[in-house]
């Protein structure tokens, strides 16, 4: 995608769209479980950030040590708590947990298509621009390293790619955005996916 695309203005724009949900077995219908179940409510930030003439987004790696998800590329975020109001408050407070990020620091320009995950979580994105002094304070609790990527990049059709692993039950396919040393894959590589979607639907 074209970096010169993409403003502030024009990502605003795009998330005024309407919302048509993406899920982690759109590649893998047949793995969906039989039945209803119920998803739990997650959110996370998408932190995009101005260097120069471009954009960036800023990405987390996850601690190795934790149970779930350990070492993935993610967006600061989590399980929506009872005492977060709205399931934005609940993004902000897990960017302010992980990444140091105060809500003054960040300008929210709009939410976009909820994902559904394997683990049965629902997941509420919502983009927010970073102020450029920002310096990221890392919970090593939850967080290894953070890093930016060009916005451009992570969008840009030409860097998708499928893969595929064995999981429980056979082979099960998800995409993935690899970035230099970074493997942006899952969830988070299926919300930039989406966001990127958006954009070139302008």
């Amino acid at each position: 995608m074209d970096r010169h695309c993409l403003n502030v203005t024009r990502i605003a724009a795009a998330l005024r769209a309407p919302s048509i949900g993406t899920s982690d077995f759109d590649l893998n219908p047949a793995a969906r479980p039989s039945g209803s179940f119920e998803l739990r409510p997650a959110s996370v930030l998408v932190p995009l950030i101005e260097r120069g003439a471009g954009i960036n987004i800023i990405l987390t790696r996850r601690a190795a040590h934790l149970r779930h998800h350990p070492g993935q590329i993610a967006f600061p975020g989590g399980r929506q708590d009872p005492t977060d109001p709205t399931p934005l408050d609940a993004a902000l407070r897990e960017a302010r947990e992980e990444i140091g990020l105060a809500r003054e620091q960040v300008t929210i320009l709009g939410g976009f298509d909820t994902h559904e995950t394997v683990t049965r979580f629902s997941v509420s994105p919502f983009v927010g621009l970073v102020d450029a002094d920002f310096t990221p304070v890392i919970d090593r609790a939850e967080v290894e390293e953070v890093f930016e990527a060009p916005l451009a990049f992570v969008l840009d059709p030409a860097n998708r790619q499928t893969h595929r692993r064995a999981w429980p039950g056979g082979w099960r396919r998800y995409q993935a955005i690899p970035y230099g040393p970074h493997y942006i894959w899952g969830a988070t590589a299926r919300m930039l996916i989406s966001l990127g979607d958006r954009m070139r639907g302008l």
